[in-house]
C-alpha cells in the first residue's frame, strides 16, 4: 500500500525553500558545488541547481556522486575531479536520509580536500540514524517504523514520495 507523504506540488514547495535555505547559507560565495548522490538525490540537485540559478546570479555547479550503496566503503566517483571542488562552498543532496550510511561516507568523500563549507540536504529525512550525520536543509521530517519505507519517485510534472 502506498501512502503519499508529499505530492507534486509540495516537493516543488520543498525545492523552492530548500534553495532560498542555500543561497541565504552561500550568500557571501562566489560559486557553489550542488553534488547529488546517483540517481535520486542527484535528479533532486539537478531541481535545486536549477531553482537556485533561477532565483539567483551565483554560480552553481553541479556534480554527480557515484557510491556503492550496499557496500559504501567501496570506492567513490564524483563527476567533478577534486580540484574542481576544493575551497569551495558544497552542498551534498540525496532525496531521502534513512540510517545516515550513504550521506556520511559522501561527506568522508569530499573531506579529503579543504572545503570553505560543507552543507546537507536532503527531500526526506525519516529520523533513524546509525551514524551522526544531520540535514542541513531538509523538505520533511518524518517519525517512521523501521519495517516502513519511504520512497521518492521523479516524472515528468508528476513527482511524489510515498510511505509503504
Amino acid at each position: 500500500m502506498k501512502n503519499i507523504i508529499l505530492n507534486h506540488q509540495e516537493i516543488k514547495n520543498k525545492i523552492t525553500r530548500i534553495s532560498y535555505q542555500i543561497l541565504e547559507t552561500f550568500i557571501d560565495e562566489e560559486e557553489i558545488i550542488i553534488a547529488g548522490i546517483s540517481k535520486n538525490g542527484f535528479i533532486l540537485a539537478q531541481k535545486i541547481v536549477a531553482e537556485v540559478q533561477k532565483i539567483s546570479d551565483l554560480k552553481v555547479v553541479l556534480c554527480e556522486v557515484f557510491i556503492d550503496k550496499p557496500e559504501p566503503q567501496k570506492p567513490i566517483e564524483t563527476s567533478l575531479k577534486k580540484e574542481e571542488y576544493a575551497n569551495k562552498g558544497i552542498v551534498l543532496v540525496d532525496d531521502v536520509l534513512n540510517s545516515g550510511t550513504t550521506l556520511i561516507y559522501g561527506v568522508k568523500h569530499f573531506l579529503d580536500v579543504p572545503l570553505k563549507k560543507f552543507k546537507t540536504a536532503v527531500l526526506v529525512d525519516r529520523n533513524h540514524k546509525k551514524f551522526p550525520v544531520k540535514a542541513d536543509f531538509k523538505g520533511l521530517s518524518l517519525s517512521t517504523s523501521l519495517q516502513e519505507h519511504v520512497q521518492v519517485v521523479f516524472e515528468d510534472e508528476n513527482d511524489y514520495a510515498y510511505l509503504s
